[in-house]
């Protein structure tokens, strides 16, 4: 389970996901004592997550001693995140979602060539490469940590940059941070200054409103949506081989994503099932299961960041995110938002947008998750946000960083 080798604590698995619920209750018990951390929809997994980190951080620097995480059981609370919310996908609200999902699209992709042109420009500044800019740009920012790690041999050895990979990490790490400070408190203040409501007053796609009353759950409506996740994700491994097989490698969550949409959608509600219940779309229990996988998630992810790793390089590094950060958060606030009508919904995709734009999906996810748990439900925010950044992003970023990297 555990093991100390060569100064490095190794943690396995089970005992990593415990941790992670721990921090995720830390994390819940700090947002609530503190009102900063609550006004401000802070995710409490960020909460605890980066406290844990700070500790591990101070414990390496007093003994000298690391802490690594085995992150398996991460992955595949992920794939459970993302199929909930196919399984709460309407007809109704993907087409509803057309046109905001082309603008945010279009947006984002052109944000995109604004991340990669500034992150290289910094880099120049510093007697840097392109390819350093590069790596402060889409490759760790709207790519994530995967992306970093996936390119960060090709830039050591075509471009010269020996230590690709830990500028990379670190910028992905302090983008991530970045990412889930800016989603809730950029909200909040839409969403106050132009006194904004929800249109729909129905359930949430993750977890419930604060102010709601508990809901009874019979233990049996609760496994019917365990039943129901498990069909659709083998549907998803089914939906992922295939497409591997013609040559398109896409992430599992993804095709998870639109298993879960295609059974919600397709499968009539009449027809009988198993268990002797509906289709468990937008249920209590799929919004339950939806925030326990989407927090542990998260929790676990923040808690297992080395940040002494980020210390030799953070003169250029602090300097590139400083200025991607502000970038981000003008974009959210004069493009985003007007382009997506300034209601409510919009509100809640430029939560969603702070994690896209230097974070991760989950991130986005766990953003728009903490605001919608105070104000009230977005279901057009949890179609586009996830479509755009779980799927075509990635695509376009697979063309952009070779065209940047050849080209500057």
């Amino acid at each position: 389970m555990t093991g100390l080798d060569n100064g490095v604590l190794q943690i396995g698995p089970f005992l990593a996901v415990t941790i992670g619920i721990v921090v995720l209750f830390i994390g819940k018990r700090l947002n609530d004592a503190v009102g900063f951390l609550r006004e401000f929809s802070i995710p409490e997994p960020v909460t605890g997550g980066l406290l844990f980190s700070l500790c591990t951080a101070l414990l390496y620097a007093v003994s000298g001693v690391a802490i690594e995480f085995n992150l398996g059981v991460r992955d595949v609370l992920l794939v459970y995140f993302f199929t909930t919310i196919g399984i709460n996908a309407s007809v109704k609200d993907l087409l509803s979602g057309g046109k905001p999902l082309v603008i945010l699209l279009i947006i984002t992709i052109s944000y995109m060539f604004v991340q990669d042109l500034l992150g290289i420009s910094v880099a120049r500044l510093f007697g840097q490469p392109a390819a350093v800019g590069m790596l402060g740009g889409t490759v760790s920012l709207i790519g994530g940590h995967g992306t970093a790690i996936a390119w960060a041999p090709q830039i050591a050895e075509n471009y010269g940059v020996a230590n690709a990979m830990e500028i990379g990490m670190a910028c992905a790490t302090f983008g991530l941070i970045l990412a889930s400070l800016m989603g809730g408190p950029t909200a909040k203040w839409l969403i106050s200054r132009h006194q904004l409501q929800p249109r729909d007053q129905g359930p949430l796609d993750v977890g419930t409103l604060v102010t709601a009353a508990p809901v009874s759950s019979d233990p049996m409506d609760f496994l019917d949506a365990i039943l129901a996740l498990h069909i659709c994700i083998l549907l998803g491994y089914s939906l992922n081989a295939g497409l591997e097989a013609l040559g398109l490698d896409l992430p599992l969550f993804v095709t998870c994503l639109f298993a879960g949409i295609l059974m919600t959608n397709l499968v009539p509600r009449s027809l009988p099932r198993f268990s002797g219940r509906a289709w468990p779309s937008r249920t209590p229990q799929i919004a339950l299961i939806a925030d326990i996988a989407l927090g542990t998630f998260l929790a676990m992810s923040l808690m297992s960041l080395q940040l002494w790793t980020l210390i030799e390089m953070a003169g250029p590094i602090l300097t590139i995110m400083a200025a991607q950060f502000a970038v981000a958060v003008a974009i959210n606030l004069f493009v985003v938002f007007p382009a997506l009508g300034k209601n409510y919904d919009a509100a809640v995709v430029c939560a969603g947008f702070g994690g896209i734009s230097l974070g991760s999906t989950p991130t986005a996810m766990a953003n728009m998750s903490a605001v919608t748990t105070r104000y009230g439900a977005s279901h057009l925010a949890f179609i586009i946000v996830p479509l755009v950044c779980a799927f075509f992003i990635d695509i376009a970023n697979a063309l952009l960083i070779p065209f940047f990297l050849a080209h500057f």
